[in-house]
């Protein structure tokens, strides 16, 4: 939110940027939540909030060292939960880091049956500087954690933890308190840990108003016994991508001195029933045309199709402006069954605008055009019953009934890869209405695909492959059809895994610091604090490592910065040794990335801490 008008299409926000640390401050703690995410940009978060920002998401995956140490330096800090069996997947192979989110990523269930639907962000900063204050920053969107291009709102409060509790607080601690219970895969003690310390923390967090706005409140739907809606008010807005005709009567008929306006998407409307749609005053789209940058179809920065979600209310002097997850359906209105989150700010008309201004021909309304019913025919009802039927399927699938199990691949067969996974079904899955099911690990792709639907409905297990120590993951792919072919589906969910070898992780670091070079840069990455994005940009440079260590003019700024390191406590010293200690154990083959100079040397700095440790226990 900012201070220019509400909703201006012309205010734009950069995901990264908004997880960044405030000046003096760096990332401690986070929880998030989300419908549905894909690996890449889940796997570049770490690298926002403990490194550097960076203008957009192909600038950090095409940083695997940045990659490697952003996820290491939050791991056990940040707890990502997600809809299970909602997480993307794709026919190539993901890349093998993505396995290091399985320590981040966790799958929850809405207990009553519907989607888990929050896309929130709540994150703890701690300040460099003692005596200063935590911050808290929570951010509730509209878009899923994922590469979508669609038109969203983002709400962004700041604030900070105080010593007593805010009741308006509540709803938020409620739902985040909760989430450890929710998950259908097992959670692990530190996820589950700093998920209740944030939740804790966010009951006791004092927010600072957006501009023009004085109030604010919460609201989640799906745990309590009641759901919040619109309430009694003078004229209602309402934009939401997906809507029914349950819940668009149910706006229709709330106690108004106007017709209520709406916009929302085509594919959507066509379905509502026609005189529903006669008890607006105003029904629009998106214009095709207004979802590009300047009228360019083909720009690659263009934002198409519509996400956002808000419900805004003119109630006396004030505007009450509603964002959120919650689309204006039965599920997230009236029945209940999805969990969502909304959030509400209330301010005087006359600073944060009326419905017209808002949403009109000089505010968001500009985007649009009139729908038009008969523009688009509607769903096909064979296609919408086979949708119906693999969203069953996803459902049975993710609900704890399978394992994976790994073995050590003991063939003599020297074209034997190391290890061979199996998918085990805890007990037979009847998959009604479903043609055809193949799974793979994400780090495979799909040619590495396997007819996995016999196996799972008679109980059997099927064996995945054999495949190097690196390509093991928790992570499965599945792609399936219904029996008419009508529609298909493919996603990806987390499942508890077997006979991991413990080795597995160094393995992947092995793979990722395969050269002196990237062992160098690798290393100055560790050096860099907290909150010095320029050093760890710097860092990650093509030949700032082993080139730069072979001048003899050009090491004494790394020996500098160890030095300095081993002054402030050995923290960063630590890490290293961890990291050489690691790749010693991943190495089962190839050249050493450790220079033998370097291991000489670094002796010399395990000693000290070696005698630091002791004279602590001493």
């Amino acid at each position: 939110m900012s201070d220019r008008k509400t909703l201006d299409p012309e205010i734009r926000v950069l995901y990264g940027d908004s997880l960044q640390p405030p000046p003096g401050y760096v990332f401690d703690a986070g929880v998030a939540t989300t419908f549905t995410l894909d690996f890449e940009t889940a796997l570049a978060v770490p690298v926002s909030l403990a490194l550097f920002a960076a203008e957009n998401r192909d600038d950090i995956l095409s940083n695997p060292l940045a990659l490697l140490e952003g996820t290491e330096r939050i791991a056990g800090r940040l707890a990502l939960f997600a809809d299970a069996g909602h997480l993307h997947a794709q026919s190539r192979p993901h890349s093998r880091l993505c396995s290091l989110l399985e320590r981040i990523i966790v799958e929850v269930t809405a207990p009553r049956g519907g989607a888990f639907h929050p896309k929130m962000w709540a994150l703890r900063f701690r300040s460099t500087r003692a005596r200063d204050p935590t911050l808290l920053r929570l951010l509730v969107l509209s878009r899923n954690l994922t590469r979508d291009r669609s038109w969203d709102i983002s709400l962004r409060l700041d604030g900070e933890v105080t010593g007593r509790r805010d009741t308006r607080n509540k709803p938020l601690f409620d739902l985040l308190i909760r989430l450890p219970n929710q998950a259908v895969a097992g959670i692990s003690d530190e996820t589950r840990i700093v998920t209740e310390e944030v939740a804790k923390d966010v009951r006791r967090t004092n927010w600072t108003m957006p501009g023009g706005f004085e109030e604010v409140a919460f609201a989640v739907n799906g745990l309590g016994r009641s759901n919040w809606q619109p309430s009694s008010c003078a004229r209602l807005g309402v934009i939401s991508p997906f809507c029914d005709t349950d819940a668009l009567d149910l706006l229709a008929d709330l106690p108004t001195a106007k017709k209520p306006i709406i916009i929302s998407r085509s594919d959507q409307l066509i379905s509502v029933a026609p005189r529903t749609i006669e008890a607006f005053e105003h029904v629009s789209v998106l214009d095709e045309m207004a979802t590009s940058e300047d009228g360019e179809e083909d720009s690659a920065s263009a934002l198409q199709g519509l996400h956002a979600k808000a419900f805004i209310s003119e109630i006396g002097w004030n505007t009450v402006l509603t964002v959120g997850s919650g689309n204006a359906t039965r599920p997230s209105l009236i029945s209940g069954r999805n969990v969502e989150l909304f959030v509400s700010l209330r301010g005087k008309r006359s600073r944060v605008g009326s419905i017209e201004q808002i949403m009109g021909d000089k505010g968001f309304g500009r985007l649009t055009r009139k729908f038009e019913p008969n523009e688009l025919d509607p769903a096909d009802p064979k296609v919408v019953e086979a949708e119906k039927r693999l969203d069953d399927a996803r459902c049975l699938l993710c609900q704890g009934d399978l394992r994976l199990r790994c073995e050590r691949n003991l063939s003599e067969d020297a074209e034997e890869q190391g290890w061979r996974v199996w998918l085990d079904p805890v007990k037979s899955l009847p998959l009604d209405g479903i043609g055809s099911l193949s799974a793979w690990p994400i780090t495979r792709g799909d040619g590495h695909a396997c007819d996995v639907l016999s196996g799972l409905r008679s109980g059997a297990s099927v064996d995945l492959g054999a495949m190097p120590i690196v390509d093991l993951t928790r992570f499965l792919a599945f792609r399936m059809t219904d029996e008419n072919e009508k529609a298909s589906a493919v996603f990806s969910t987390g499942l508890i895994m077997e006979g991991l070898p413990a080795e597995r992780h160094a393995a992947i670091l092995r793979w990722t610091i395969d050269s002196r070079d990237a062992f160098f840069r690798y290393l100055r990455l560790l050096l860099s604090e907290f909150g010095d994005p320029f050093s760890a940009v710097l860092a990650v440079q093509e030949g700032a490592g082993a080139k730069a260590w072979a001048t003899g003019a050009d090491d004494a700024p790394l020996l500098e910065d160890m030095v300095r390191a081993l002054c402030r406590g050995g923290e960063r010293l630590h890490a290293i040794d961890r990291l050489v200690t690691r790749l010693e154990a991943g190495n089962e083959s190839g050249a050493d990335p450790v220079p033998a100079e370097f291991r000489s040397l670094w002796e010399a700095f395990r000693a000290v801490l070696q005698e630091q440790g002791a004279d602590h226990a001493g």
